[in-house]
């Protein structure tokens, strides 16, 4: 019999490990040994057992024989990553950088396996003629606890297991001797946890529109063909988009497949899972961070035996190992949730679109406001592009007011409320209708702005607001520049200048002093922190028990109340003016899904957008819900500052406890870059300087070939293996970054 070997990735997250090691299967293990299982190997100059991953198996050996030590154990205990997830382990960690156990980690989210819960029953297995003959045996000989069991039995045939033991009192050693005796039969059925809301009423399929129909007709003609494309739905907020992908995995179920829908939030998990089991029934399933370990290992299990077809969640959800995968479906694509900000820090998008070409899926991008990545290339045919123009059940798009800020402060207006939006509140309060107030405040390092004439004050050099420090001094995280907080407004000389910033729990409060008789509900981080709290906010507001729905971001995502007659808006600035290229891109996705909410049933509905800045384009075309003169402006602007989608970008991150290392080592492989002839910006420091007494410095690399800034990465990882780093020194790579550094 020929020697078998595994190629192993050792489980430490390290550069110096990131490589394959090579170790012998013991006979023993012939039969059992896999590529993707987790087995336990001694490592290093003292044989430490570690945990490793086999990735290869092969009868060649790679050095000497004699050297190769041997497999100690298979891990029982833990999942198996397949051999695809491995190609996909390896495709992630040639893309966006990172070492090998840290990918494999990624695409194995469920890595240790748990006790499947059991339900216990006794069954009758004597024939019912012979049952009350034992049964008076029994009693005349005084086995009390048998007859008990017995006379249940033949009443009944099959008794729980919790019956038996709570209510009837039979001892263990009882059941153990009449089974023994072949009078009953103990039944153990493994059964599934069910993290999603059980008992639903199944709903038949809503009568598509004729837009709605025709993309599916198409969707059907392509799957059909064989064709198994990419689609990007760009659909106004209500037109139904979700009816699409019901009906689009409706097909894919009928031909036995299964489909993945990503979801950007949790707090969207309960809406979405409700419709779709309403449809599909117990065949949808779910996968998130909040489940306990023991349901997410049934979930993973469900997926891979085949016993659901749907699985709902965010970007952890792609990796559920379907036998049979048929489509992935990514809802709000644009959202900025679907990136990674651990190592490997990938994109979900593209990861999705990388699995679906590897195991045959199609793939559907749904929007009202798509990424610019993805419009452009629906514009440029590597996507099919498909629009819903129209809200579905003939409800029409809400008013949409703009209120400015800076008249309001000349008006002597200093509360929090518009009037326009505090008399709006008090109408919709005495129609019993409901309102959401939404605070954007995704950009929550603050930025100084003039109450008076609205002037935010920029950098003169990148076009992006600069940042106050503690120091007095206002600052540029893309270039540097530097200035001092002023005392006036340079352009009014108002004295009414300073860092702009809210929070909901202070708008909370407003809103209780204004409106003492209204309902009120927060939704935010503070308020979600325990398991279901998302659930149980959303249906206490659905079932109408609550006026006013406050919060961030969370709640303009994708949910549907058919009573939420006025959405107000109540800072649109703190987006817009954060420290970030994609500022204005993001204010203009946020307001216009958070305008989406209003008049969604029977009643018309009402937006007011509050702004220091009413004629920016972001806050003018979401106002009007027109994406394409967003975008005709927007990529103009990036066009010119050679930023993604047109251009590509490479955050190359430095942080370590030494500020002078952190530099110096920064400014060695800026010069990498540049002696390839690739443009590098920086070496500068991070928005954030310093977090926990870790030093960050931050290198921008520009190129519009994206393969070209995988070469970057690819010669920066060799160089740093060739160099003596300081070992505390940790550097990350960030393609196409969401939020500045």
């Amino acid at each position: 019999m020929e020697t078998l070997y595994a190629d192993i990735i050792i489980n430490i997250s390290h550069e110096a490990l990131d490589r394959v090691f090579q170790y012998r299967v013991p006979f023993s293990l012939y039969e059992q040994i896999r590529v993707g299982q987790s087995v336990r190997v001694p490592f290093g100059a003292g044989n430490r057992e570690q945990r490793g991953y086999v990735v290869r198996l092969s009868d060649q050996a790679e050095y000497d024989p004699k050297k190769i030590k041997e497999i100690l154990s298979i891990e029982e205990d833990s999942v198996s990553a397949e051999s695809r997830m491995i190609k996909l382990a390896y495709w992630i960690r040639e893309n966006y950088g990172s070492t090998m156990i840290q990918a494999l980690k990624t695409v194995l989210p469920v890595q240790d396996k748990m006790k499947q819960k059991e339900k216990k029953s006794v069954r009758l297995m004597l024939p019912k003629e012979q049952a009350p003959g034992l049964l008076d045996e029994y009693l005349g000989r005084h086995y009390a606890a048998k007859a008990r069991l017995l006379a249940a039995l033949m009443d009944e045939q099959t008794v729980s297991w919790e019956r038996v033991t709570k209510d009837l009192k039979i001892p263990r050693t009882t059941v153990a001797g009449m089974e023994q005796d072949g009078i009953i039969r103990v039944e153990t059925e493994i059964f599934y946890r069910n993290p999603g809301p059980g008992g639903m009423e199944a709903e038949a399929a809503l009568p598509l529109n004729e837009s709605q129909e025709k993309l599916i007709q198409e969707f059907k003609a392509d799957y059909a063909a064989g064709e198994r494309k990419t689609y990007l739905l760009h659909g106004v907020t209500g037109s139904g988009k979700t009816e699409v992908y019901l009906a689009a995995i409706e097909e894919v179920v009928r031909k036995g497949k299964q489909a993945i829908v990503l979801i950007p939030e949790i707090a969207l998990t309960y809406q979405t899972v409700c419709r779709f089991t309403k449809r599909f029934g117990d065949r949808v399933s779910i996968l998130n961070s909040r489940l306990s370990k023991g349901e997410k290992y049934d979930q993973w299990l469900r997926a891979k035996n085949g016993d659901c077809d749907i699985i709902i969640g965010p970007r952890s959800a792609l990796f559920v190992p379907f036998p049979n995968l048929g489509l992935i479906i990514m809802d709000e694509e644009h959202e900025g949730s679907y990136k990674s900000e651990q190592t490997p820090k990938y994109h979900a998008r593209e990861v999705a679109l990388k699995k679906a070409d590897m195991e045959g899926a199609a793939v559907i991008l749904g929007s009202a406001t798509p990424s610019l990545e993805s419009y452009q290339k629906a514009l440029d045919g590597k996507y099919r592009f498909w629009t819903l123009k129209d809200r579905a059940k003939e409800a029409v798009l809400p008013d949409v007011y703009i209120e400015d800020l800076r008249e309001e402060l000349k008006q002597g207006n200093r509360s929090m409320f518009s009037r326009r939006l505090y008399e709006l509140i008090g109408d919709r309060l005495r129609k019993k209708e409901q309102v959401m107030l939404f605070l954007n405040r995704r950009g929550y390092a603050g930025f100084v702005s003039c109450r008076s004439c609205g002037t935010v004050m920029q950098c003169p050099h990148c076009d992006v607001s600069l940042t106050y420090h503690r120091d007095g001094k206002l600052r540029c995280h893309y270039c540097g520049y530097e200035e001092v907080m002023p005392e006036a407004c340079p352009e009014c000389g108002s004295p009414f200048i300073g860092t702009f910033g809210l929070g909901t729990q202070k708008a909370e409060a407003a809103i209780r002093k204004e409106f003492p008789e209204a309902r009120v509900l927060r939704m935010d981080m503070d308020t979600t922190k325990r398991k279901h709290s998302h659930e149980e906010i959303l249906k206490t507001f659905s079932e109408g028990r609550a006026d006013i729905l406050v919060g961030t971001q969370m709640i303009v995502k994708g949910h549907d109340f058919e009573n939420v007659t006025l959405v107000g808006i109540l800072a649109a600035d703190l987006s817009l003016h954060a420290n970030d290229f994609r500022a204005a891109e993001r204010t203009f996705q946020l307001l216009t899904q958070a305008a989406g909410r209003a008049g969604r049933g029977e009643k018309a509905g009402e937006v007011v957008i509050q702004t220091y800045s009413p004629e920016h384009y972001c806050i003018v075309t979401a106002a009007a819900q027109d994406y394409e003169e967003f975008y005709r402006q927007e990529i103009a602007y990036r066009t010119m500052l050679c930023y993604p989608p047109v251009w590509q970008m490479l955050t190359v991150l430095l942080a370590g406890p030494s500020e002078e290392e952190c530099k110096q080592t920064a400014q060695r492989m800026a010069r990498v870059i540049q002696n390839s002839g690739i443009r590098v910006i920086g070496p500068g420091e991070a928005s954030l300087a310093k977090v926990n007494d870790i030093y960050r410095q931050v290198l921008y690399v520009k190129e519009k070939d994206y393969k070209e800034l995988v070469k970057v990465k690819d010669r920066l990882e060799l160089w740093i293996d060739r160099q003596e780093l300081p070992k505390d020194i940790h550097i990350t790579f960030d393609f196409n970054p969401m939020s500045s550094y």
